[in-house]
This record gives C-alpha cells, sequence and structure tokens, in this order.
C-alpha cells in the first residue's frame, strides 16, 4: 500500500458521512423555520406597540377622542382622509409600520394596512369606551388586529396578535365587559 491509499476514505465512509449532514440538515430547518416565524411575529408585535404610539400621540392631538377611520376593503376606495394611514399617517413615521412582516396574503399592498381598525370605537372618548352601548371594562379593548391568521405557527389561539386601549400588545384577547354597568 502506498502512503495515499491508507489516507484516503473509502466510499462507505464518504457516504456515511454525507448521511450523518442530511440528518442533521433535516433536524435543523425546522427549527430555523420556527425561528424566523417567531421573529417575524416579534416584529409583528413591535409595529402594533409603534401603531399603539402613534395612536397616543393622536389622542394627545385630538383631546382624547379616537379617530375616525374606515378599513379599506380589497379593491375599493375610501373617502379621502378616512383610512388608516391618512388619518394615522404624519403620527406613524412610516407607512411601513403598517405592515406584518408575515403578510403573505398582501394586505398592505391591497388595503394600505395588515392591521384591522376597530371601527366601532371611531370617535369615542378614549377614557369610556363602550363596545355595542356596554361600557368596557378595565379600558382594555381591542383597537388593533391582524388581519389575517400571520402567526399560524404559532399554533392554535396565537395566529393573531392585538393591540389593546391600554397599550398592551398580545397574541390574544377576551372581550370583557363592566358587570355592574347599566
Amino acid at each position: 500500500m502506498n502512503a495515499l491509499s491508507r489516507h484516503a476514505f473509502t466510499l462507505i465512509e464518504l457516504l456515511v458521512v454525507v448521511a450523518i449532514l442530511a440528518i442533521l440538515a433535516g433536524l435543523l430547518l425546522p427549527t430555523l423555520g420556527r425561528a424566523t416565524g417567531t421573529a417575524r411575529a416579534t416584529a409583528c408585535l413591535s409595529n402594533l406597540r409603534q401603531i399603539g404610539i402613534s395612536m397616543r400621540l393622536y389622542l394627545d392631538d385630538h383631546r382624547n377622542l379616537m379617530p375616525v377611520m374606515q378599513n379599506r376593503p380589497r379593491g375599493a376606495t375610501l373617502p379621502a382622509g378616512t383610512s388608516v394611514e391618512e388619518v394615522l399617517g404624519r403620527f406613524l413615521g412610516d407607512a411601513k409600520i403598517l405592515q406584518c412582516p408575515n403578510d403573505r396574503e398582501r394586505w398592505f399592498e391591497d388595503t394600505g394596512s395588515s392591521y384591522f381598525w376597530n371601527f366601532l370605537l371611531n370617535g369615542q372618548p378614549a377614557d369610556q369606551l363602550k363596545l355595542f352601548g356596554m361600557p368596557v371594562r378595565d379600558n382594555r379593548v381591542t383597537l388593533f388586529s391582524d388581519k389575517g391568521n400571520f402567526h399560524a405557527t404559532r399554533g392554535k389561539g396565537r395566529e393573531k396578535n392585538h393591540l389593546h386601549s391600554d397599550g398592551a400588545v398580545k397574541t390574544f384577547f377576551v372581550m370583557e365587559t363592566d358587570p355592574s354597568a347599566p
């Protein structure tokens, strides 16, 4: 045997190494995909938090009254000055904040926002919010929600992010009313 053949790999050894690498890659790829999805969901939460700050700035400039805004349907136009991006535009800084990184359904491109505004709150005093005439307990009503199940990879009940009127950004919401209210 010459010196070269003593240090060379056999075909079986190379196939074993390739198989081990394939198994490791198969184990890591789903984890990397979940990590990417989690990062996008976190960026979406950050966007909603920035929208919440923009809402606070809007309320400060408008005597604590909620804006009057409409959600633009796909393929439709709204009266000037009524869409979310127009009403909150100067408070947002960058309209891209209205785009969820996981919005694969193209809501942002088609409607100007990946987030749905709770239009039931239009024009109400921010400190006395009501839904269907009933006072909302602890001022924790949802202001904005994802328009689609953008974060389905996180599991059931965690598909959407929500911005609440108290500034909290959560992945779920429960509508609560004040039982002592008339």
